[in-house]
């Protein structure tokens, strides 16, 4: 018989196929994720689960899937997971680390480029009648944005997305700070970026795009202390976890105007209700949590995915182990 597994949304591509020679497969249906009693209920009788970010599994889920082995994230980061716990209980944790990389950097540069150049506005000027309404084809201060090239970018988080931002900025001819916990002395002469420390970065930074994931250290690490640090002339950018950034204080730092405008694609609470107040700001440039939303990238984490339930089902290591002290605890497989 086969081990029963859940898996909280439809994958894209062909992932469910092939986990269904291993497992037998029930997906919920809906478009929403299912809610924490569907989930507690449903994980009675599991021995593997998959998760998305908006799937919370705490304690009281772990409690109700005694059966369970194994959770195996659709996404690179995992603070939905009690890991901790899930060790504690021999449940292995994987994710799906590095695939997105390059889709993440390239929205987070269509993010810069749309905020500097106000493209976003500009495509509601001219679909709004308002160009039509000027009179004028071509204005000298019509629609001015910023430069981008020649500016200076701050990356918080120096890791394979920051890496891959940096990477993107030589075509800019920009100069690159970046902050990370580590120094990357390595990457500094790679990638042609500067070490600083982060009150320096906000500082000296025009846009300051952040890539760290969501920990109790970086919550809320940037608030209204950090947004007044920053150039009246800057930017901010967040394709990390919504929570990174205090959105009360963002709020009032562009009330006050102490920087430019920001690109947000993700929020404390997501989704993020219409009266978010965020929403009201004509220099803020908002997207749904779309930073892997490429239909290639999304097809190789359903894969990612599949190739580590399959190989636990195997009783292998799976490749995306999150949690490698597990091994010491139970082995992998379900005999």
């Amino acid at each position: 018989m086969k081990p029963r597994l859940f898996i909280t949304r439809q994958l894209p591509g062909r992932a469910i196929d092939m986990i269904s020679e291993y497992y037998e497969v029930e997906v919920w249906p809906e478009y929403y994720p299912p809610p924490k009693s569907i989930l507690i209920e449903k994980s009675r009788d599991l021995d593997a689960l998959c998760t998305l970010l908006t799937d919370k599994i705490d304690r009281e889920v772990l409690d109700a899937a005694s059966r369970l082995r194994i959770i195996a994230q659709y996404a690179v980061g995992f603070d939905n997971i009690d890991v901790d716990e899930c060790t504690r209980r021999g449940v292995y944790v994987t994710n799906t680390p590095g695939v997105l990389t390059e889709a993440v950097a390239d929205l987070t540069w269509a993010l810069i480029l749309a905020i500097a150049r106000r493209v976003v506005e500009a495509d509601k000027f001219v679909r709004s009648g308002a160009w039509e309404r000027t009179r004028t084809g071509w204005h000298p201060t019509m629609m001015l944005g910023v430069d981008v090239h020649g500016k200076v970018l701050g990356i918080i988080g120096l890791g394979r997305i920051g890496s891959a931002v940096a990477r993107r900025a030589r075509c800019f001819g920009m100069k690159v700070l970046y902050y990370d916990v580590e120094r990357k002395r390595d990457l500094e002469e790679e990638l042609g970026v500067d070490y600083v420390d982060f009150d320096e970065l906000l500082r000296k930074s025009d846009f300051v795009s952040i890539h760290v994931p969501l920990t109790k250290l970086t919550y809320h690490m940037i608030g209204e202390r950090e947004l007044k640090l920053m150039k009246p002339t800057a930017y901010l950018i967040n394709t990390s976890r919504g929570a990174v950034v205090d959105e009360k204080a963002l709020v009032k730092a562009l009330e006050n105007r102490w920087i430019a405008g920001a690109a947000l694609d993700v929020f404390e609470v997501e989704p993020t209700p219409k009266n978010n107040p965020l929403l009201k700001f004509s220099n803020v440039i908002v997207t749904p949590h779309i930073g892997s939303a490429s239909r290639e990238t999304r097809e190789r984490m359903a894969l990612m995915v599949a190739e580590n339930l399959i190989a636990f089902a195997k009783g292998e290591i799976p490749p995306n182990l999150v949690n490698k002290d597990v091994i010491s605890i139970r082995r992998p497989g379900f005999r």
